[in-house]
């Protein structure tokens, strides 16, 4: 198998991954029964108490998308495969189709006295998803280059940089939310509302 159909079956079910993890996150939300509605306004407070299952799916469905699109700009930039590559690649993308879990327990508690262990628990998952992404940065590099030479090594150790503020940022939410989880919360969804303005300032 060539090195271009290698990498062309890899890039395909990541994405087919990365689709399904999102699909999975708006399949958590469930319509009102019909049975407990019995007027117009019975409708617009259910729908109104689904808020924290719409929050959920949208903080969820940005991260995704925010890590979708780095990696296929990573994808853009490689030009061969090794076997530590393709179980870097593995492992980052258990992490990315376990998101919808943490994803329904904190839409499901975030609006309860339990809110706190739901926000950890989807800060540790955060942190495991940040370590699979180290892997995944180091093993285009090492045992051997993958990268083309349109990809510089500033732009590398740039990636890795980000990857290590990533890693430290969601590490110090996720010990904060055990004292303050709404706060933590808050500087996770900064930090990806951040990167969003970075991309889009690189862009241009």
């Amino acid at each position: 198998m060539t090195e271009n159909k290698s990498l062309a079956r890899l890039e395909m079910f990541s994405d087919g991954v990365f689709a399904i993890a999102i699909t999975l996150l708006i399949i958590e939300i469930k319509v009102p029964p019909i049975a407990s509605i019995h007027s117009v306004n019975d409708l617009v407070d259910a729908l109104a108490h689904l808020w924290p299952s719409f929050f959920a799916f949208t903080y969820s469905f940005g991260g995704i998308l925010i890590q979708w699109i780095l990696h296929h700009d990573t994808f853009n930039h490689i030009n061969k495969t090794s076997r530590s590559f393709i179980y870097a690649n593995g492992f980052l993308l258990i992490t990315i189709v376990f998101f919808p879990f943490p994803t329904a327990l904190l839409a499901e508690y975030i609006n309860t006295d339990y809110a706190m262990p739901a926000i950890v628990f989807y800060g540790m998952a955060s942190v495991v998803n940040s370590f699979a992404w180290f892997l995944f940065i180091r093993s285009v590099q090492k045992p051997k280059r993958l990268l083309n030479d349109s990809f510089s090594h500033e732009e590398y150790n740039k990636l890795k940089t980000s990857n290590h503020f990533a890693f430290v940022v969601y590490s110090s939410t996720a010990i904060l939310a055990i004292w303050l989880p709404y706060i933590a919360l808050i500087i996770n969804i900064a930090v990806w509302m951040l990167w969003i303005w970075l991309s889009l300032t690189e862009k241009e």
